[in-house]
């Protein structure tokens, strides 16, 4: 390990969300859900919120970590971070950005946290309705592409048709979702099972994307405590450590739109690479992958560029058998992710991750020492993260 490496020298000890709710029903205002899940996080670690000083953030989250300070009465402020872009591609930069802090020395404990309450401040992933409109989106609007299905279901369909996946594949993944969602009771879509005829007749939203193949959108909030590595077993739950963290995107992947060298991407072909340098690892040593779930055929191609299958070999890997835990070769999304579980920006994923490490999932993958984290495919910028037990390092 060099000194420029996050890898063993950060440790997750608690974790911490409020109940989550279909977008608008939430009863609290959204930062009084941001104080929530930071409480319940403090809880789980064992820790007073008061120690806290650095806070970290991402998708303009707006909770401010002053206020949120103030409130929680911590002694000092020391680190206030916030991973730029929108959606959900920084989930795992808040996370490796909290960490940095924590390694560099910014700050001694940190609370990474998403809160959303879409009743009180709109829809987050309504169209746009601004006199004026700049960025890609100027490229887009006059088109008639106005919302994020339609832009990226045309990166989703290249990618099917140049490497002959079945829409079966993409079923596969929003299966898989639903399927952990009935043994999880914190999901929204606890008790209402997905089967293969109620997705296939289900209604287009924008080819080749049906109602499943699209998240949820979501009240709540969600937080993650982080302190060194060496106070990591001050704390009463298995520590879970940071092995590695990237963010980024692929060459012109903000050139005008539709107009990237690498179309038909998630935009992780250079990313994902450095995460797994970072952590001395690769695809055969993950165990469980928690993906974001913009859309199902961001599923796919982020899988295939974390290397797990090669593009022309979709068909054969997304088989619901080989998703599921605890006999699939590699579950996917073991909570219900943000297809069944709650769409809090995929926050709720890194969440599930540091479960699967600790052995406390409701769906627990055998092979749970490294667990996969994977934000916001197809937006940019992206991220991702890799978190382990002890015995990784």
């Amino acid at each position: 390990m060099t000194q420029r490496s996050l890898r063993g020298r950060v440790a997750i000890v608690g974790i911490g969300e409020t109940t989550y709710y279909k977008h608008s029903q939430s009863p609290d205002a959204e930062f009084k859900l941001a104080l929530k899940a930071v409480l319940a996080a403090s809880k789980d670690a064992g820790i007073d919120p008061r120690e806290i000083n650095g806070f970290a953030s991402y998708s303009n989250d707006r909770t401010d970590p002053s206020r949120l300070s103030a409130a929680l009465g911590t002694k000092e402020l020391r680190s206030t971070t916030m991973q730029w872009g929108g959606g959900g591609g920084g989930n795992c930069g808040a996370i490796a950005n909290g960490a940095a802090a924590i390694a560099s020395g910014l700050a001694d404990c940190v609370v990474a946290y998403r809160a959303l309450a879409q009743g009180e401040f709109g829809r987050f992933g309504k169209a746009p309705t601004a006199p004026t409109i700049a960025g890609d989106m100027a490229y887009q609007a006059p088109y008639g592409v106005l919302s994020p299905g339609q832009k990226f279901a045309m990166k989703a369909r290249r990618f099917m048709h140049e490497n002959g996946v079945k829409q079966e594949a993409l079923r596969a993944i929003a299966m898989a979702s639903y399927h952990h969602a009935q043994s999880n009771p914190r999901a929204v879509m606890y008790g209402k099972p997905l089967t293969e005829s109620r997705y296939d007749d289900s209604r287009w939203i924008v080819e080749p994307f049906h109602l499943f193949d699209c998240c949820m959108e979501n009240d709540g909030a969600a937080a993650v405590i982080m302190v060194p590595a060496e106070r990591a077993k001050d704390f009463p739950n298995r520590p879970v450590y940071v092995l590695g963290a990237a963010t980024g995107s692929d060459h012109r992947v903000g050139a005008n739109a539709h107009n990237q060298p690498n179309y038909a991407s998630s935009s992780f072909s250079t990313v994902a690479p450095h995460m797994f340098r970072m952590a001395g690892l690769g695809p055969k040593d993950v165990g469980v992958v928690q993906s974001y779930e913009n859309f199902t055929g961001g599923v796919l191609m982020a899988l295939a560029e974390h290397g797990f299958f090669k593009p022309e070999e979709a068909n054969e890997f997304l088989q619901l058998d080989n998703l599921l835990a605890p006999s699939g070769k590699m579950p996917l999304n073991t909570s219900g992710g943000n297809l069944a579980e709650c769409y809090m920006h995929g926050f709720e994923l890194v969440l599930e991750a540091v479960r699967q490490v600790r052995g406390t999932s409701t769906a627990q993958a055998p092979r749970n020492d490294v667990a996969l984290v994977i934000g916001g495919p197809m937006v940019t910028p992206v991220s991702n993260l890799l978190l382990g037990s002890e015995a990784t390092l």
